[in-house]
C-alpha cells in the first residue's frame, strides 16, 4: 500500500476523508460533461512491460472519486483478504502528462484487508470483484490551492490487476526443526515464551554472524519482503536489553530493505518459522553513535513469523 499511497498522494486523502467508516463517500453532483469525459477514456496495450496507451477528453475532471473497468480481464476473481499485484500509470487529468508508471517494472503489492476497507472503501471495492487481468481506471479530484500550498489537478490511474496472491497469516511463535549452534556465540535461552540471551565471555564479530536456532519450514525470506517479527535485541558489551517487541507485547512489521544492514543481510535467505540469532558488527549497526542504549556490536534474536 505504501508505493499507491505514494503515486496517489496528494490526491488520494480525498478518498480517506471517510476516516474510520466503511461507507462510501457522500455523493457529489457530477456534470454529465464529467461523466462523458471520463467514460471517452480507451487504452491501447503495447505489451508487456509497458504501460498502454490512453486516450481521453481533456481537461479531466470530476468532483468525486470515480472507478471504471475499462477492459476486463479473463482470470480468476480478486478475493477479499488477497493480495493484488497490479501496475500503474498515474497520468496529469488536465494535460495527460505522466506522473508514475511502475509497468516496467516488478509489480505493486496491494493487500486487500480490513484496513484498506475501512480508510479508502473506494480503492478496495474497486479490486475486490474484479478479474485478474482486468485494467481499472481511477480518477481522483484535483484539489483548489491553499495556503502555502500549490492547486492539484484531478488524477488519473489506470490500474492493472496482474494476479493475486493469497495472504498467509502469520505465526504465533516460530515453527521447525531445533538447531545447536556453535560454540563461542551468545547463549540464548527462554523464559516464558521469551528469549533471553547472554553475551558472557562473547568475543567482538569480524563479520556478520546469523545463526538458525530453530530452522522454520516456511518460505524463504526475500530482501524485498515485509517481515512480521519478534525479537529482542541487546549490547554485546554489557548484554543491557535496549529493545524487544516482546516487551510491547505485539510483534514488528517493517520492511527488511529498510532496517538496518546486518538484519537485511542476516536474515534474508532465512525461512518462516526461524528463529534467528544475528550477532552485528557496530559498521553493519548504527556504528560508532549508536542509536539510543544501541551501541558497538550488537545481538538480537528474531523470530521470522510471517513474509510478504
Amino acid at each position: 500500500m505504501r508505493r499507491l499511497l505514494a503515486i496517489l498522494l496528494p490526491g488520494l486523502l480525498l478518498l480517506t476523508a471517510c476516516g474510520g467508516s466503511t461507507a462510501e463517500p457522500e455523493p457529489t453532483s457530477q456534470s454529465a460533461g464529467e461523466t462523458a469525459k471520463f467514460d471517452s477514456l480507451k487504452l491501447t496495450d503495447n505489451g508487456d512491460k509497458k504501460a498502454p496507451g490512453v486516450e481521453f477528453a481533456k481537461p479531466l475532471e470530476v468532483a468525486e472519486p470515480t472507478v471504471k473497468v475499462i477492459t476486463e480481464g479473463s482470470g480468476d476473481t480478486v478475493k477479499a483478504n488477497q493480495i493484488a499485484n497490479i501496475s500503474i500509470l498515474a497520468l496529469n487529468g488536465t494535460d495527460g502528462a505522466t506522473l508514475e508508471d511502475t509497468f516496467p517494472n516488478d509489480p505493486e503489492p496491494l493487500e486487500l484487508n480490513e484496513e484498506l476497507k475501512t480508510g479508502s472503501p473506494v480503492i478496495y471495492n474497486a479490486f475486490v470483484g474484479a478479474k485478474v487481468g482486468s485494467s481499472l481506471a481511477l480518477a481522483v479530484p484535483g484539489q483548489a490551492a491553499a495556503a502555502g500550498a500549490e492547486a492539484q489537478p484531478t488524477q488519473l490511474l489506470v490500474i492493472k490487476v496482474l494476479s493475486t496472491t493469497d495472504v498467509t497469516p502469520a505465526l504465533e511463535k516460530p515453527e521447525g526443526e531445533t538447531v545447536t549452534p556453535p560454540a563461542g556465540l551468545p547463549t540464548v535461552t527462554e523464559k516464558d515464551g521469551i528469549p533471553e540471551i547472554s553475551v558472557d565471555g562473547v568475543a567482538a564479530p569480524t563479520e556478520l554472524v546469523s545463526q538458525d536456532l530453530i530452522k522454520g519450514n516456511g518460505a524463504t525470506v526475500k530482501e524485498t519482503d515485509t517481515l512480521t517479527v519478534n525479537y529482542v535485541g541487546v549490547n554485546l558489551v554489557g548484554g543491557t536489553k535496549f529493545d524487544s517487541s516482546f516487551d510491547r507485547g505485539e510483534p514488528a512489521t517493517f520492511a527488511l530493505n529498510q532496517v538496518i544492514k546486518g538484519w537485511t543481510q542476516g536474515l534474508t535467505g532465512k525461512t518462516v518459522g526461524s528463529r534467528v540469532l544475528l550477532v552485528i558488527p557496530k559498521d553493519l549497526a548504527y556504528g560508532e553513535a549508536g542509536q539510543g542504549e544501541a551501541k558497538g556490536d550488537l545481538v538480537f534474536v528474531v523470530d521470522i513469523l510471517g513474509a510478504k
